[in-house]
């Protein structure tokens, strides 16, 4: 991707990953090169351990690589076999969004609770984040479950929830596993739409690991991850 204008908000550069040695060493990432751009919602596919998860991890500073550069939002964070950022939780926290596969909600909060603390944790006012976090599920038409705890949510529900977690912060990148997986066409659809809709006012870069055909066309790129080696 170039873009002339602007800076990469992800900006990844021979980036390799492998677990094991020896004989029993495996490859996860292969010098993977990647630029994502504020506004643009790209697609992450490949075959069950190709490397898609590990790669979101690395990008999102929970799993460290063995080699190459890093920069998010024009901040060098990883570079030549070491972390340049000492405070990688602040890091996630100022940037970086959330969608996991599975929702991770807190057990024992309600989902109101579980997307205004993102903000709170951020240090905004209470009654501030509250009203952002309903905003949120109002547009993921979860609203009517604020008070329910995740116990008692549905799958799609749980999920719809997680992305309003995720969006929470204004973050300026979105890494997302398997995002609509647990919904129907309908509401992946309003996913997609609100992930593009953010990607665009917010100036977003949103990346994102999916199987989900019916969403292809919602994306402006689709990259393809095979033996631990990226292809447009």
């Amino acid at each position: 991707m170039n873009n002339k204008n602007t800076h990469p908000l992800v900006h990844i550069s021979g980036i390799n990953k492998y677990f094991g040695e020896g004989d029993s060493r495996v490859d996860a990432l292969r010098d993977i090169d990647l630029d994502v751009y504020a506004g643009q919602v790209v697609a992450l596919l490949g075959p069950s351990g190709s490397g898609k998860t590990t790669l979101l991890n690395v990008i999102g500073c929970i799993q460290e690589p063995d080699g190459g550069h890093m920069a998010l939002d024009g901040d060098v964070v990883y570079d030549n076999g070491k972390w340049l950022r000492s405070d990688l939780r602040a890091l996630r926290l100022e940037k970086i969004g959330f969608i996991f596969q599975f929702h991770n909600l807190l057990p024992f909060l309600n989902a109101l609770d579980n997307v205004s603390l993102v903000l709170e944790l951020a240090g905004h006012d209470k009654a501030l984040a509250r009203k952002r976090a309903m905003e949120l599920l109002l547009y993921l038409e979860v609203d009517h479950r604020s008070q329910s705890y995740p116990a008692k949510l549905s799958g799609g529900e749980a999920q719809r929830v997680a992305i309003a977690r995720a969006l929470a912060n204004h973050p300026k990148i979105i890494l997302a596993d398997e995002p609509t997986a647990a919904l129907d066409s309908e509401r992946a659809g309003i996913v997609m739409d609100l992930l593009r809709k953010v990607a665009v006012e917010q100036k977003a870069a949103i990346l994102a690991v999916t199987h989900d055909e019916k969403i292809f066309d919602r994306f402006d790129h689709i990259f393809h991850l095979r033996d631990g080696k990226l292809d447009e």
